[in-house]
């Protein structure tokens, strides 16, 4: 507090001329806490001013500002809240009443205690000090009367820095002077006068003190006696103190030789302490029990109980190896035997292991080939669960054999893949080569026919048996369009629905054979050899592995000191493992398929709708897992086959041949198109490839429509209008049947050409029966087309109306229904039974026929007004003409 009274009047009051006597801490009662000062200060100039200042510190920086002030004469009331107990609440009555918080009783006591004296000195007004106790009201008047006159304290309770230079008088001084005064009735009259009178009376008096001190020289020696008596005991004190200080001196030099020795002890405890806590540690973390060591030594790997003894002896060995060492341990020469015995346990229980687990690989191995006769003649694959079971309970001690014997652990993966890998062949290629005599049929039709030899699953036999065992059950109508094509590719009619579904069954049930064999092998080759087998993310440097060009598999990459690289690896490691074990799979796929192909091309739709199926199922468990990618790559096969088979359908269209000498009714390849659409349609019903199909639609129906206006063009015993009309009909019929949403656009333009040459060959076929008729009707537009009027045009020579009447008589009722007649049965002759278009076609010539003989006889009304002319016979007989002709055919 006394630094901050400093520091405050040095920077507020002594440049505004006051001076600081009382100041107390406060904040405002009642309210957040914001801690100010309240100074009381007086002017150092006349009259003195004196004021209750309020000082706060600054927001903006370290330094104390004035904020308000209050004049003392301003004060009323004083309260201090409570007189008997300590309270550092007080209130001020100025104008209005403030109510102050105190940081200390003290504090406020002092600062009321200021407020009373200046009062007192310098106001001397009724100020009213309430709950104050009178023992602070009371300390001034007894201070006042303890000094003399003109001696009186400082207000600020005897700070004699507060005195000033000039104090006023007191009562008794003035009432002295003014007795003195009237002593000399000239003081006030004559100042000088009084002033040497003064100065007189002074030296008299300092004459007088002289004489009295001269008076007392014998008190003075008495004094000066007794000052060296005083002197003499001081002396005889120090020597006795002296001899103290030399015995504790000699008793300091023995407590600190006993605190010395007390350090040592300390620290040789300290020492000892650690030691023991070393030889604790290393005690309880490089100590292997007895059991263990046997365990290691001599376990039974081939019991339950056997198992988990030795997996918790791995597993306290190994603890026991992983032991952090604190520096200097390695120099021990027990931690150094320690060593050497973990070491040479973990190498014999690895050797051990190692030895054990390759003869149950053996063991089981040979198990397994000894069963393979029994699945033989069922299209099924030999269950490895036992096995799998089996070794499972040494998977903690495979991953122990990883974490410490790396060398040993790699090589049984290999010796376990070698293995596997020849067991999986035998039986793989035993399962294909069933499921490959039951595509074909059964086994000695297959092997004789098509020359099935051991496990190669190779077809031997010629294109032409097989072609035999596919024609069978084939109508005429089938055999005489299939007599045109390539008999190594038969059409998808010439081929038995129940042989297709068949094979799709078979096809099927391989797939569902191998998916769950691939997944178990991969699952138990991830949890046996504690690889990583759940989806992470590969490095940007880290490529995938893929066999290399002579079928091998590329060796596993080191293992890598960053996690995300170690889990990629390991990944890797399963998917090599998984390669070289069912490298046969991929080969053996193909082989099947390429059989399937071969007996049926349209098989290949059957095969990529359920390939595509087992890979978007495989994709979802695990995109990179060996079974995603294995049936990937089949599944590309299967697509090029697709292709092969949509091409082949192409090239058969281009390469059609027609009859010169037969009518061409619908061609073989429209045929065969609305059979592999109603095909196509039935398999990729809920397909997830339905893009591919509809890709194949498009180049087909394109191909069909360029093939059909081709053969059109070329054929010359049936007109063209006829070969597109019934063609394009059928293919309308087929898209409106089938609503392939992907061939809108192509069944809106076949029904389009169908329409355009259905009424083109109605028009030309019409212009047969009355040709005399329409030459002389044709020349009489060709006048009026020159610009000869219609009424006018009668009396041109070769149009009057005798010309006009020969002509009709030309064609009476019976003769145009002979013609009639004649012309159906050249349409009967033109058209094929198959579409059923003849009624049709002949509907749509009686409506042409009407609509010329109207627009003939408009034409006689225009031309040959008045003259009375009409035809032979009437619509109501033409009408009577074609229903007798249909109804007689």
């Amino acid at each position: 507090m006394t630094a901050i009274k400093h520091a405050l009047q040095r920077d507020i009051f002594t440049p505004n001329d006051e001076r600081l006597l009382g100041i107390v801490n406060v904040c405002k009662a009642g309210k957040k806490k914001k801690n100010c000062f309240l100074c009381a200060t007086v002017t150092t100039e006349r009259p003195v001013q004196v004021k209750v200042v309020k000082v706060k510190k600054s927001d903006k920086g370290d330094f104390y500002k004035r904020q308000q002030a209050w004049e003392l004469r301003d004060l009323t009331v004083v309260d201090a809240k409570d007189a008997s107990k300590e309270n550092p609440e007080f209130d001020l009555h100025f104008e209005k009443v403030y109510k102050w918080l105190a940081s200390s009783t003290a504090e406020k006591n002092s600062f009321i205690s200021c407020i009373w004296k200046l009062n007192q000195r310098y106001l001397r007004k009724k100020l009213e000090f309430v709950n104050v106790s009178s023992q602070l009201l009371e300390e001034l008047p007894k201070a006042e009367e303890s000094v003399p006159s003109g001696e009186s304290q400082s207000v600020a309770g005897g700070d004699e820095d507060a005195l000033e230079e000039y104090q006023e008088l007191s009562a008794r001084e003035e009432q002295d002077i003014e007795s003195m005064m009237e002593m000399c009735e000239f003081a006030v009259s004559n100042a000088e006068a009084f002033a040497e009178k003064l100065f007189k009376e002074l030296q008299v008096l300092d004459g007088a003190n002289i004489q009295s001190i001269m008076a007392s020289e014998k008190q003075v020696n008495i004094l000066m006696q007794l000052l060296d008596e005083a002197l003499a005991e001081v002396d005889t004190i120090e020597g006795k103190l002296s001899s103290y200080e030399e015995m504790l001196q000699s008793v300091k030099d023995q407590m600190d030789q006993i605190s010395q020795s007390n350090r040592l002890i300390q620290i040789s405890n300290t020492n000892n302490g650690k030691l023991l806590d070393e030889i604790q540690f290393l005690v309880n973390y490089m100590d292997l029990s007895k059991g263990h060591i046997r365990a290691l030594q001599e376990g039974d790997l081939t019991s339950p109980r056997g198992i988990e003894a030795c997996i918790s002896a791995s597993e306290a060995l190994l603890q026991c190896m992983n032991v952090a060492l604190r520096p200097g341990h390695e120099q021990l020469a027990a931690v150094n035997q320690q060593q050497k015995l973990f070491a040479e346990l973990r190498d014999t229980f690895a050797r051990r292991l190692t030895n054990h687990l390759n003869n149950v690989f053996v063991h089981q191995g040979h198990d397994q080939s000894s069963t393979l006769s029994q699945n033989t003649a069922e299209l099924t694959l030999p269950k490895h669960s036992p096995l799998h079971r089996d070794l499972l309970r040494y998977a903690k001690l495979m991953e122990w054999l990883k974490n410490t014997h790396r060398e040993k652990y790699e090589g049984l993966s290999r010796t376990y893949v070698d293995y596997m890998n020849r067991l999986y062949e035998r039986e793989i290629k035993d399962f294909f080569e069933v499921a490959k005599i039951k595509m074909a049929g059964t086994s000695k039709e297959a092997k004789g026919k098509f020359g099935l030899h051991g496990s190669s699953g190779k077809l031997t036999g010629s294109t032409s048996s097989l072609n035999k065992l596919t024609v069978q059950g084939s109508n005429s109508r089938r055999s005489q369009s299939s007599s045109l094509l390539d008999m190594g590719n038969m059409s998808a009619s010439d081929m038995d629905v129940a042989d297709r579904t068949k094979f799709d069954k078979i096809f099927e049930q391989v797939l569902s054979e191998l998916e769950p064999l691939c997944l178990a092998e991969q699952d138990f080759i991830s949890k046996f050899f504690k690889l990583q087998q759940h989806q992470t993310v590969l490095p940007p440097l880290a490529q995938p592995e893929t066999e290399e060009a002579d079928g091998s598999v590329p060796s596993r990459m080191p293992p890598q000191a960053d996690h995300r690289h170690s889990l990629s690896s390991e990944k890797d490691m399963v998917r090599l493992m998984m390669n070289k074990i069912f490298q046969s799979i991929e080969p053996e796929l193909n082989s099947l398929i390429a059989l399937g192909d071969k007996i049926d091309s349209f098989h290949s739709l059957y095969m990529l709708v359920k390939m595509s199926h087992h890979v978007w199922t495989a994709e979802n468990v695990d995109p990179a897992s060996f079974l995603s990618t294995t049936l990937g790559n089949v599944l590309v096969t299967v697509k090029r086959n697709f292709d092969k088979c949509i091409s082949g359908q192409i090239k058969q269209m281009e390469e059609v041949k027609i009859s010169k000498k037969s009518k061409v009714g619908i061609l073989p390849f429209v045929t065969r198109f609305e059979e592999f659409a109603e095909l196509a349609e039935t398999i990729f019903r809920n397909a997830e490839r339905r893009g591919d199909l509809d890709k194949a639609y498009v180049k087909l129906i394109r191909a069909v429509f360029m093939n059909v206006e081709k053969v059109a063009s070329e054929s010359q015993k049936t007109p063209r209008d006829v070969v597109m009309m019934e063609n394009f009909h059928h293919i309308f019929s087929t898209l409106s049947r089938l609503k392939i949403s992907c061939l809108d656009a192509e069944r809106r333009e076949a029904k389009h050409k169908y329409t355009d040459h259905l009424q083109s060959y109605v028009i030309n076929s019409l212009g047969q029966p009355l040709e005399k008729l329409n030459h002389f009707f044709e020349g009489v537009e060709a006048r009026v087309a020159q610009g000869v009027r219609e009424e006018e045009v009668s009396y041109q020579l070769a149009f009057n109306k005798q010309e006009l009447r020969k002509v009709i008589k030309e064609y009476p009722g019976k003769e145009v229904k002979k013609g009639l007649d004649n012309l159906y049965k050249k349409v009967d002759k033109h058209l094929c039974e198959e579409e059923s278009l003849l009624q049709v076609v002949w509907h749509s010539m009686q409506d042409e026929f009407i609509r010329q003989y109207k627009h003939f006889e408009g034409l006689i009304g225009r031309c040959y007004p008045g003259s009375g002319i009409t035809m032979e016979f009437t619509i109501q007989d033409m009408l009577e003409y074609f229903s007798s002709i249909a109804q007689s055919h």
